[in-house]
């Protein structure tokens, strides 16, 4: 029998179990305290063998804590270290890229509840740090560490600590990929879930001379996470009503939502409808199709024919991949291409080192608007006709692979794709289902070219998987 890894064994102030596909995250203080922080911080700096990082953090209770713990153990260490002190996941990609570091981490866990805290990784240049590439020696090193402060050994000249404010460098940033004389007078409904984009939107809009009218919902940071449900995030049919509301009650022109570390953006159109990361990405693919013609855009599987078929019609191409943050912007790279859209409302740029970015997409929405002089509206209203998604269902399953392999055997009559998970597809009809990343689950998603045919689909894949998982 081959011997428990020792990191297995380590003092629980770091559950393993934090150690996700491509961050660090779990419950403060039970899963992940200040000695746990300490110990990770190590393990970073050795990992990426680094001489100055960066460090952010979002708006958590527990985050000046966590950053302080970091921040002293990478100075122990001989490391300098710039704070750029409460940001959004974006501002933290900014300064990774930007600032002359050899990586950074900013302490976040996302939109999960406010007892959660984590990290995000990446090397210089924004360049992310996932299991299978180096957080996974990060996980050994920290869990092995953990605890060892007093023995750890220090660098004979503690590394240095200077400030940062990247706020405005950030704004200047994103506003370089409009057009600022196209953006025209909107009422805008903005809800930051608590996080930091309400506030850097009025920055951006202050700065770029914007003429918005920004009414913000949930737009004081507060890590209490006052929302509905106690968790901020926006894919949530909880967090989406008050913003659909507002944006009817004072007939503004535009809904806009964030997580509350800011790097997913959801949109509301002028009725009303809350727009999936699905249609947001066929519409936003006219914005960067205008601007680089013919470009190449990386989508998921989960739901695809609306983006494919505007792209292809736009002249451009579309290539699939596995989702998620560190594989998309990988996937980016090695096709070349110009954008990247996720279901879940992620969405990369080339030009923004191919990491994900909340207030770029905003931009580059009103500026679509504006240059083709519609309401948003306008441009979801043919996708509603043509496309017809069920969202993303799950089940909890005990055999994922099993029950996998039981729906290929029963759909083997249908066109099959195996980019992340399987997917099917009929001529009116198509089902991808996948495995989570971090949770017992399967993911399923059924779209289709009539309201029919969807119910049609659903109910076939569906009576092989049983009930929905409560909750979800």
């Amino acid at each position: 029998m081959n011997p428990v890894p020792r990191w297995a064994r380590a003092n629980p102030m770091i559950d393993p179990s934090i150690f996700k596909s491509y961050d660090i995250r779990g419950t403060y203080p039970d899963q992940l305290d200040e000695a746990g922080a300490e110990a990770i911080a190590r393990a970073f700096a050795k990992v990426v063998g680094a001489k100055t990082v960066v460090v952010g953090k979002d708006v958590r209770a527990s985050g000046p804590a966590l950053a302080a713990a970091a921040i002293g153990a990478l100075r122990r260490a001989g490391v300098t270290v710039i704070d750029i002190g409460t940001v959004s996941t974006d501002m933290f990609y900014y300064a990774s890229a930007t600032l002359d570091v050899d990586g950074g981490f900013t302490i976040s866990a996302s939109h999960n509840p406010k007892n959660w805290n984590g990290f995000n990784c990446c090397r210089r240049g924004a360049v992310p740090l996932s299991l299978t590439s180096g957080l996974d020696q990060i996980r050994d090193l920290a869990l092995a560490d953990v605890g060892n402060a007093g023995n750890a050994g220090g660098a004979a000249t503690p590394g240095g600590y200077v400030t940062r404010d990247v706020w405005p460098e950030f704004a200047d940033y994103v506003l370089t990929y409009i057009d600022r004389s196209l953006i025209r007078p909107m009422h805008i409904v903005a809800n930051g879930n608590c996080g930091l984009q309400v506030k850097a939107l009025r920055l951006v809009a202050e700065r770029g001379q914007l003429p918005l009218d920004i009414h913000g919902i949930y737009d004081v940071p507060d890590g209490a996470f006052p929302v509905p449900g106690g968790v901020p995030n926006p894919l949530l049919p909880a967090n989406q009503g008050e913003l659909v509301d507002t944006v009817i009650a004072n007939r503004a022109d535009l809904g806009v939502a964030w997580d509350a570390d800011g790097d997913r953006c959801f949109f509301v159109d002028d009725t009303g409808y809350f727009l999936s990361g699905y249609f947001t990405t066929a519409i936003l693919a006219r914005s960067i199709l205008h601007h680089t013609p013919g470009a190449a855009v990386v989508i998921d599987p989960r739901s695809i024919w609306a983006t494919q078929e505007t792209i292809a019609a736009l002249g451009g191409t579309t290539v699939l991949s596995r989702a998620g943050m560190t594989i998309i912007p990988g996937k980016m790279r090695e096709v070349g291409a110009e954008f990247g859209g996720e279901m879940s409302a992620h969405f990369y740029f080339r030009q923004n080192w191919y990491r994900d970015n909340g207030m770029i997409p905003l931009l580059l929405m009103l500026e679509l608007l504006g240059r083709e002089k519609k309401p948003l509206s306008a441009l979801v209203a043919p996708l509603r006709a043509k496309y017809f998604a069920s969202g993303e269902i799950n089940f909890e399953v005990p055999d994922a692979a099993a029950v996998i392999a039981k729906v290929e055997k029963q759909f083997a009559d249908g066109a099959k794709d195996s980019t992340d998970g399987l997917s099917v597809a009929y001529p009116d009809w198509r089902f991808n289902l996948r495995s989570s990343n971090t949770e017992p689950l399967l993911r399923l998603n059924v779209e289709a070219r009539s309201a029919p045919a969807l119910v049609q689909g659903l109910a076939r894949v569906q009576a092989l998987l049983g009930k929905p998982a409560a909750g979800h």
